[in-house]
């Protein structure tokens, strides 16, 4: 076979083998460009060091617009002391190292975004990959493979029906640098940003204040008095927001979204919906509202106005439509407007985004895309949440719009100021992993928390435990406020009064997550005045670090009692249990102690 030497950049090697190109790096050895069927494409890959990583640039040129050429990028090197692997996919068993042939992944600009670690079982980076591409979709493998045990992977490109294109470039990054898995994970994301050029929403400080959600206790049950009563309850508590979820635009409570798109009030549950925003906001709340941004419903006013602008029907009476077509994108950056000025919110719950996709063939190419001025979706939605952001920031700069996992990362953080953890009802695992992930790949954006919901008959320990399993995060209640005991009040009350007392170590300090193979059974937050740990499972040791600074160690194993690693006696401790009371201890001796802390209670150690 006839070798092409094509280039050499310091000690890296590229080679050209019918069809594939080959560099050499230090993190994984030789890394193979493969291009069965380039036709008019020539591919150009090559390797540099940058901060201690490694970085592949692609680029790809045709002489003209045309289909772009599938190619993939792979890689395999030896499994050396790297057994778990992170990505962004929100489920728990997301950091499980599977075959090569199980260990399928996906990522596009509303679906998870391309980011994997390698790490061990100490917390310690062994590989993590990034990839600039954090529009079109990239199919990705990660995975072992059983001969030989050998970490394989690879990034998959243009799967998926693509508008032509003449230049194509993107980047992947190799990190095997021996540091802190959360580092390399958040430097990653932030690499992503940087490469792509992605600006950031602004981020207004109401973004990180407590709020209350209809959701769960509500759902479409929703009306102007109930949601007045329980807003005098949370604004009392010191809840700064409400959003107002599904149900205001429907006298629908069949769930589903069969109502959607016409996005006009209803007027029998809001008679006057201006001045029920006004008497919430006169609470000294802020008032957000949620829309399905891609559906239209078959029971709407307006859906036949959109009939042939679809992508495809979900599985209800309810259709996706098509951001391709300019119109759209007009229509619903105009609902948004004209609910910002009607009726003075200062936010919106954007949520579903992740739903403009293709299903099957698309259905532009039949119709050679007719009417539609951008070819791809993904690019279509770029256009069209750019635009939204735009117009409501030039109406009302401080504007506050969420979106959710699994759409999250760099690309999203450009629409949007605040991040929530994707649904999981009760689940206060799923939420502390959740929320986790979303502080590692967030940047400065405000992540929060899934609704929180309890019992009303917990104890109040057990009704503490879901609020300090996303103690690191905004906190969101949807809790039937009038309906919870005085103690469960107590338990809100004092814990909120805390997390806006350490708001500065909890929500922009340096977050260290640890062990997220076994979902975070400890979680640490760090300023220059404080340092804050939280033990989520009993026996677990907690270091309380260097002897520098107040640490505030908080219980919430669900049992009486912490063990705390102490590099010395502290001068002083103060204890206090779940309602915030204090509670005497005596002071532990350097060394490993086992600390009385109450459950759902904390101890603070000065120093």
């Amino acid at each position: 076979m006839k070798k092409k030497w094509c280039f050499v950049i310091g000690l890296f090697l590229c080679i050209s083998l019918c069809g594939q190109t080959v560099v050499r790096t230090k993190a994984v050895g030789d890394v193979t460009l493969s291009c069965p069927d380039a036709g008019k494409w020539k591919i150009d890959m090559q390797v540099s060091e940058k901060n201690g990583c490694e970085e592949i640039r692609i680029v790809m040129d045709a002489p003209e617009e045309t289909a772009p050429a599938k190619f993939d990028v792979l890689f395999e090197c030896p499994q050396k002391d790297a057994h778990h692997l992170w990505h962004s996919e929100y489920r728990a068993d997301r950091c499980q190292l599977k075959p090569n042939w199980g260990g399928n992944y996906y990522s596009s600009l509303a679906q998870q975004m391309p980011l994997y670690a390698f790490f061990n079982e100490n917390n310690r980076n062994r590989l993590t990959v990034a990839c600039s591409e954090c529009i079109r979709m990239v199919n990705a493998k990660m995975g072992l493979r059983e001969e030989g045990c050998v970490l394989v992977g690879s990034l998959s490109f243009f799967r998926q029906p693509e508008a032509d294109i003449r230049h194509y470039e993107v980047i992947i990054r190799l990190d095997a640098r021996d540091c802190f898995w959360a580092e390399s994970v958040a430097e990653g994301s932030q690499w992503i940003s940087d490469t792509s050029r992605l600006e950031a929403c602004q981020v207004p400080e109401a973004a990180f204040e407590p709020l209350y959600s209809t959701w769960y206790q509500f759902h479409q049950n929703v009306s102007d008095k109930a949601i007045e009563e329980e807003c005098r309850l949370a604004s009392g508590m010191g809840m700064k927001t409400i959003i107002v979820d599904d149900g205001w635009q429907t006298d629908d409570n069949n769930r589903g979204y069969a109502f959607c798109g016409d996005w006009k009030v209803s007027t029998r549950r809001f008679p006057d919906m201006a001045a029920h925003v006004r008497r919430v906001q006169d609470m000294g709340m802020k008032y957000m509202m949620w829309y399905s941004v891609p559906f239209m419903g078959e029971k709407s006013q307006i859906f036949n106005t959109f009939k042939g602008k679809f992508l495809f029907k979900e599985s209800g009476d309810w259709w996706v439509l098509d951001p391709r077509f300019p119109e759209v994108r007009e229509y619903l950056c105009g609902v948004y407007e004209r609910a910002l000025r009607e009726w003075n919110i200062d936010g919106f719950k954007l949520d579903f985004i992740d739903r403009f996709l293709i299903q099957g063939v698309d259905p532009a190419i039949a119709e050679n895309y007719k009417g539609r001025d951008i070819k791809s979706v993904p690019h279509a939605v770029d256009v069209l949440m750019k635009e939204v952001r735009r117009r409501l920031q030039a109406i009302k700069p401080d504007i506050l719009i969420e979106f959710r996992q699994n759409y999250m990362g760099p690309a999203i953080r450009q629409f949007g100021n605040m991040m929530r953890a994707a649904d999981c009802p009760g689940d206060l695992q799923g939420n502390r992993i959740r929320t986790s992930n979303l502080r590692l790949t967030s940047g400065t954006t405000a992540v929060h928390a899934d609704m929180l919901e309890w019992h009303p008959a917990e104890t109040p320990q057990d009704a503490a435990r879901p609020i300090l399993a996303v103690l690191y995060s905004t906190i969101q209640y949807s809790m039937m406020l009038r309906d919870l005991p005085e103690s469960h009040h107590k338990v809100i009350n004092h814990w909120l009064n805390f997390s806006q007392q350490h708001r500065e170590t909890l929500l922009h300090g340096t977050f260290k997550p640890y062990h997220p193979e076994s979902c975070y059974p400890l979680l640490e937050a760090e300023s220059a005045q404080e340092r804050i740990l939280t033990a989520y499972q009993d026996g677990i040791v907690v270091p309380a670090g260097k002897p520098d600074k107040d640490v505030y160690v908080v219980n919430a194993t669900g049992c009486a009692g912490v063990v705390i690693d102490l590099q010395q006696k502290p001068r002083s401790m103060t204890a206090y249990n779940v309602f915030g009371e204090k509670v005497k201890l005596p002071v532990p001796n350097a060394g490993l102690a086992r600390v009385a802390v109450p459950a759902s209670g904390y101890v603070v150690l000065n120093y």
